[in-house]
């Protein structure tokens, strides 16, 4: 019987795929975790045999685990599998690598930080202190009052411009808020403590430091962030919004207070309360705006106030005699900063998971 009779009393025959070369043969799981095993032994070998570095070691193994892998999946699965597996080793190891700086700095920080993490150092200035003691308290309030005065500055602003910019900006002039945006995003921090501090220097004469000139600074940094952040949050509100709003009579500047905002909120509430996290650890704008104080000073319009970042700043730089105290308490405020940006983060989850708009029945 020939092939087309077969064909038409069975019905349309499947068609028979070709076997692939090497497609049948396939790595057992353990097999890369045992390829980089055996680089890592390798790898540690070779680092004693010469001098011990951690660097180098995670260098050999990642490279030589690589390449171990590579090569037994391309002579057991073929060249199209070992190059998948070759991406995947490189993407892995690229991801593991960033993650040994981050795990190594914060482990650093809170091993040493927590030496001074007691109550005293939370309730006590340096007025007087010379040696062991004494807290972060000044610093601590110093940094939580600049804060606030930046977030009232900068939010209106940013907020206020993002509306313009997405709801009745167009042309030329757009085109240049939109640019002079983006410049101010890139400057150096230390740009803008320099604008803050000629500014006041003008008006009340070489020699000030205050508080608000450091919030005026930490704003040049803190208003692009809240403007581009906020523009993008507002695009994404749907125009069937908008224009159900204006079909109804409602005019444009109720439509963006009562439609826009509320739908955007949950994204607002999140990139302002990033962009304060952005700020909240600037250390050379408040160096040559603020300065640094022992004492505990509420008013950010009258002479000099301590912050986080500079108190570590100058207990690190000038520890005194002898240094350990010192170097103690600049270790405790930099976890204190850390921990103050991931609560910043976290809020900014929350905002952004509870104050979402509810699109379900």
């Amino acid at each position: 019987m020939s092939t087309s009779t077969q064909q038409s009393s069975t019905g349309s025959a499947a068609p028979i795929a070709a076997p692939q070369p090497g497609g049948h043969r396939k790595l057992p799981s353990w097999a890369p975790w045992a390829a980089f095993a055996v680089a890592a032994v390798v790898a540690a070998v070779f680092s004693l045999a010469t001098s011990w570095n951690i660097v180098l070691f995670v260098i050999y193994t990642v490279v030589l685990g690589t390449l171990g892998t590579y090569v037994a999946s391309r002579v057991v699965e073929g060249p199209r599998k070992a190059t998948d597996r070759l991406v995947t080793c490189l993407v892995v190891s690229a991801f593991g690598i960033a993650l040994v700086p981050l795990i190594s700095l914060v482990y650093e920080v809170v091993r040493r930080g927590a030496q001074r993490f007691d109550a005293e150092y939370f309730t006590a200035s340096l007025v007087g202190v010379i040696g062991e003691g004494g807290g972060a308290y000044h610093a601590l309030m110093g940094t939580l009052i600049i804060t606030l005065l930046t977030t009232l500055i900068s939010v209106p602003i940013g907020l206020m411009t993002a509306i313009y910019l997405v709801e009745y900006g167009s042309g030329r002039l757009k085109r240049s808020i939109t640019f002079l945006v983006d410049v101010m995003t890139g400057i150096p921090s230390i740009v803008a403590g320099l604008f803050a501090y000629a500014l006041f220097v003008l008006i009340f004469g070489p020699g000030i430091r205050l508080g608000i000139m450091g919030a005026v600074a930490l704003s040049v940094l803190m208003i692009p962030v809240v403007v581009r952040s906020c523009e993008e949050v507002l695009k994404l509100v749907p125009n069937e919004l908008r224009e159900a709003a204006y079909a109804l009579g409602v005019p444009k500047w109720r439509t963006i207070l009562k439609v826009v905002i509320p739908t955007a909120i949950a994204g607002l509430g999140t990139g302002i309360t990033l962009a304060i996290a952005r700020v909240v650890g600037e250390t050379a704008p408040l160096l040559i705006t603020v300065g640094i104080t022992n004492a505990t000073n509420f008013n950010p319009f009258d002479g000099r106030m301590a912050t986080l970042p500079v108190y570590a700043f100058y207990q690190l730089t000038q520890p005194g005699v002898p240094p350990e105290n010192a170097i103690a308490r600049a270790w405790t405020a930099a976890l204190l900063l850390i921990i103050l940006v991931m609560a910043l983060n976290v809020v900014a989850r929350l905002i952004s998971r509870f104050f979402a708009p509810k699109t379900g029945r």
